[in-house]
C-alpha cells in the first residue's frame, strides 16, 4: 500500500494520498490550506488516478482545497453532515474572523459532488476498504478512517484532530466538547490493536500502543481513571 503524506498551508495540516500501489487509483484525505500543489505533485510522482476526497472534519485548515482539488480531478468529496456547513461558512465554525488576506486566498463552498458520511459506513474506494468512525468532540462531525491490516502494512487510523502523538484535539472551538472527545477516544481508539499506525491531522505519526502507554489522555482512559484535564490547543484548529 502507498500512503504519501505532507503538511500544507499556514497550519501545517497533514494531507494524505492513499493508494494500493503506485500507478493505481487513489483517495485524498484532508486537502487543506494550500494543499492543491502538493496533491498534484504526489499524484504525478506516483502516477495515480484520484477517485475521491474524504474529510475527517470541516475546519478550514482541513478542507480549504477541497473545491479546487475536486474540480481539477472531477471526483466527489465525503464529509459528515454535522460539519457540512463549515465548507460554506468557515468563520462560523471557528467563532472568529479569519481576516481579509486569508479569506481572499480561500475557495469557500461545496464541491459539485458532495456526499455525506455516517458512523460505521464502509467506503470501498480505490480498491481499499475505509471504515468510518464518527468521533465527535473536536467538532460535532469529526470522523476517523480505519484501514485494516494489509499484507505489507499494519492497520492504519487516519485520526484527523481526534488523536495526536502525545495529545488530543482541542475542544475550545464551537462544537467542541471535552467529555465527548474522551468518549470518542474510548470508543474509537482504545479497542484498536497496539500495532495500529496513527496518521493524524497535525504532527508526526505514532501508534496506538505508544499512545496507550504514554499519552496522558489514553493512559487515563485505559486505566479507568476517567477524563484527564482538557487539552492545550494544538497547532492548527
Amino acid at each position: 500500500m502507498l500512503i504519501a503524506g505532507f503538511p500544507a498551508g499556514a497550519w501545517g495540516t497533514n494531507c494524505y494520498v492513499v493508494a494500493p500501489a503506485a500507478g493505481e487509483e487513489c483517495v485524498i484525505i484532508d486537502p487543506g490550506h494550500r494543499a492543491a500543489p502538493g496533491v498534484e505533485e504526489t499524484i504525478a510522482k506516483h502516477r495515480l488516478k484520484p477517485v475521491a476526497v474524504i474529510l475527517t472534519h470541516g475546519h478550514i485548515d482541513h478542507v480549504a482545497s477541497v473545491v479546487p482539488v475536486c474540480g481539477a480531478t472531477g471526483v466527489p468529496a465525503w464529509i459528515h453532515p454535522s460539519d457540512r456547513f463549515m465548507l460554506s461558512d468557515p468563520e462560523k465554525a471557528l467563532g472568529v474572523r479569519l481576516g481579509a488576506p486569508l479569506l481572499g486566498e480561500l475557495t469557500v463552498g461545496e464541491p459539485d459532488d458532495l456526499r455525506e458520511l455516517g458512523d460505521g459506513v464502509e467506503l470501498s474506494l480505490a480498491g481499499l476498504e475505509f471504515t468510518v468512525a464518527h468521533a465527535p468532540g473536536h467538532t460535532k462531525g469529526s470522523v476517523a478512517f480505519k484501514l485494516p491490516e494489509q499484507a505489507d502494512v499494519p492497520p492504519v487510523l487516519f485520526s484527523g484532530d481526534l488523536l495526536f502523538a502525545g495529545s488530543i484535539g482541542r475542544t475550545d472551538l464551537p462544537g467542541g466538547d471535552h467529555a465527548e472527545i474522551m468518549r470518542s477516544l474510548a470508543r474509537v481508539c482504545l479497542p484498536l490493536a497496539d500495532s495500529t499506525v496513527v496518521l493524524s491531522g497535525h504532527g508526526p505519526q505514532t501508534t496506538i500502543g505508544r499512545e496507550r502507554a504514554s499519552n496522558p489522555f489514553l493512559r487515563d482512559l485505559a486505566a479507568g481513571r476517567g477524563p484527564a484535564a482538557d487539552a492545550a490547543p494544538r497547532t492548527g484548529m
